[in-house]
Parts: structure tokens; C-alpha cells; sequence
């Protein structure tokens, strides 16, 4: 239960220290950038001890293109929990399960079920009282924004989560600890050309930040392993999805005083049923 605890702790700072660069106004690129700094060189000290280095041109490719996809994903998400919320995004964050399972039903030949049915129905539910939730809490174009981002946020998870499945599927598994190595430094690699070219001023405490987002980054793909190790999938995937969006909630209505407003509160309600009902 330990690992399971410690994943909750590390999916949820993600979006938190985010939330925190936000409020000090820091620059994402470079909080993004230092964040990958983290996660490469504990990825490669990873594939290092298990001493499996090998990558196919095939799976090397791929990986660079999710380095790019990665480090945009991240842009996004920093910009929904800046214009939604940090609720808001952690819940479109975890809806993201949507689009493997729309693909593994469109290219694996998977039939959906009644449950897997229901989820959908209610996430499209979940994405009205996001429109809702933003409408009321800001008329002008910013809460349009918001909701296109969070949009933006989900689609862009799903399809790296959907890649990892991809990836699972046809190519040897002991590429995995080399794979994940060349898309943390890819990612890297990409945000530290934007820094140059758009000529971004280095800022030494949002560095230290994202050295720090780099941890629970690496650390909360290990710990769910772990926990699926000790407990089944059906008790797993609920309770990390849950604890995720009530902890995220929480904490920044606690740090931040960050409130929610009704229909922001309907739409966690029936986000995390839809997730739980595609994750089952």
C-alpha cells in the first residue's frame, strides 16, 4: 500500500510545483528544461545498473519524437493549471485515459463494454461542466482558453500514454530503460534550444524548481510498477486516479486558496467516475 501511497504523492506534485511556478511567475521553459534534467540522469543511472543499453533505429525514433511530445505536453499542462486550475487540469490530466482506450477499440480490435460505454458518456458529461466551471469563473477570452487547453491537455497525455502502449506492443522489452533515457534527454534537448533561441534569461531559483519537479517526474512511473507488483489493477488504477484529484484539490485549496466552484466540483465528481469506469 506504501508504493501506492507514494505514487498519489508523486502524481500530484507534478501538477502542484507546476501551480507553484505559476504563482512565482516563473519561467516554464526553464522549469521544464531543469525538470528533464533530473529525470535523465536518474533514467540513465537506472538503465546503467540494470545494464540492459540497447535501442533499435526503429524505437530510437520514436522516442524522439515523444521527447518533443513530452516536453509540449508539459507547456501545456503548465498553461491549464495557470488559466483552469489546478483541479481542473489534474482531472483533464486523468481523463487523458480516453484516448488509449478509443485506440486500442479503433487499431487492437478491443470491444468496448457497457462500463467502458458509460465512461465515455459521462466523460463528455465531465468536458460540459469543465465549459461550465471556466464559463463562470471567467467570461472573457481567458476562460475560453482554459477550456481549450484542458483539452488540449487531455489529448496530448492520451497520446503519450497511447505511444507507451504502442511501444509495449512491438518492440523488445529490453529497450524500455534506454527508450525512456532518450526521451527525457530528447525532451531536454528540445527545451533547452527554445531557451536559447527565444533568448530566455536564466532564472536560478525556477532552475532549482524544476530540478525538484524532475524527482517525482521519474520516481511516479516506478512506484505505480511497484504498487501493481503488490496490488491488483481494479484496486490500483481507482485509488491513484481518485487520490490524485482529491489531493491535488486540496493542497491548492490549502496553499493557494484556490477554490472551486460548483460545476468545477460536478466536474471532478463525474471525472473520476468516467475514470474509473474506462479504467475498469
Amino acid at each position: 500500500m506504501i508504493y501506492l501511497f507514494l505514487t498519489i504523492i508523486c502524481s500530484s506534485s507534478l501538477a502542484l510545483i507546476l501551480k507553484f511556478g505559476n504563482v512565482k511567475k516563473s519561467n516554464t521553459a526553464i522549469l521544464i528544461n531543469a525538470n528533464y534534467i533530473t529525470a535523465s540522469i536518474l533514467s540513465l543511472l537506472f538503465t546503467l545498473y540494470k545494464g540492459k543499453i540497447f535501442l533499435s533505429i526503429e524505437a530510437l525514433i520514436f522516442a524522439l519524437f515523444l521527447g518533443y511530445l513530452f516536453a509540449e505536453t508539459f507547456f501545456i499542462y503548465s498553461k491549464a493549471v495557470g488559466l483552469a486550475g489546478t483541479a481542473l487540469a489534474t482531472v483533464s490530466a486523468r481523463l487523458s485515459v480516453l484516448i488509449p482506450v478509443l485506440f486500442s477499440i479503433l487499431l487492437f480490435g478491443e470491444s468496448p463494454d457497457l462500463t467502458m460505454l458509460i465512461g465515455f458518456l459521462i466523460a463528455l458529461i465531465t468536458f460540459y461542466f469543465f465549459y461550465l466551471s471556466l464559463r463562470q469563473k471567467n467570461l472573457d477570452v481567458h476562460g475560453k482558453r482554459g477550456y481549450i487547453y484542458l483539452i488540449l491537455l487531455l489529448i496530448g497525455i492520451g497520446v503519450v500514454d497511447l505511444s507507451m502502449k504502442i511501444f509495449e506492443r512491438n518492440f523488445l522489452s529490453e529497450e524500455k530503460g534506454t527508450f525512456v533515457f532518450v526521451i527525457f534527454f530528447t525532451a531536454f534537448i528540445y527545451t533547452l534550444i527554445k531557451i536559447l533561441t527565444q533568448k530566455i534569461s536564466f532564472e536560478p531559483n525556477t532552475f532549482k524548481t524544476g530540478l525538484i519537479l524532475g524527482l517525482p517526474n521519474f520516481l511516479s512511473i516506478h512506484f505505480l510498477l511497484a504498487a501493481l507488483g503488490q496490488l491488483p489493477a481494479i484496486v490500483v488504477f481507482p485509488t491513484l486516479n481518485i487520490g490524485v484529484i482529491v489531493f491535488t484539490a486540496v493542497t491548492a485549496y490549502l496553499i493557494w486558496k484556490e477554490k472551486i466552484n460548483n460545476y468545477g466540483i460536478l466536474a471532478i465528481i463525474t471525472g473520476i467516475i468516467a475514470i474509473i469506469l474506462l479504467k475498469i
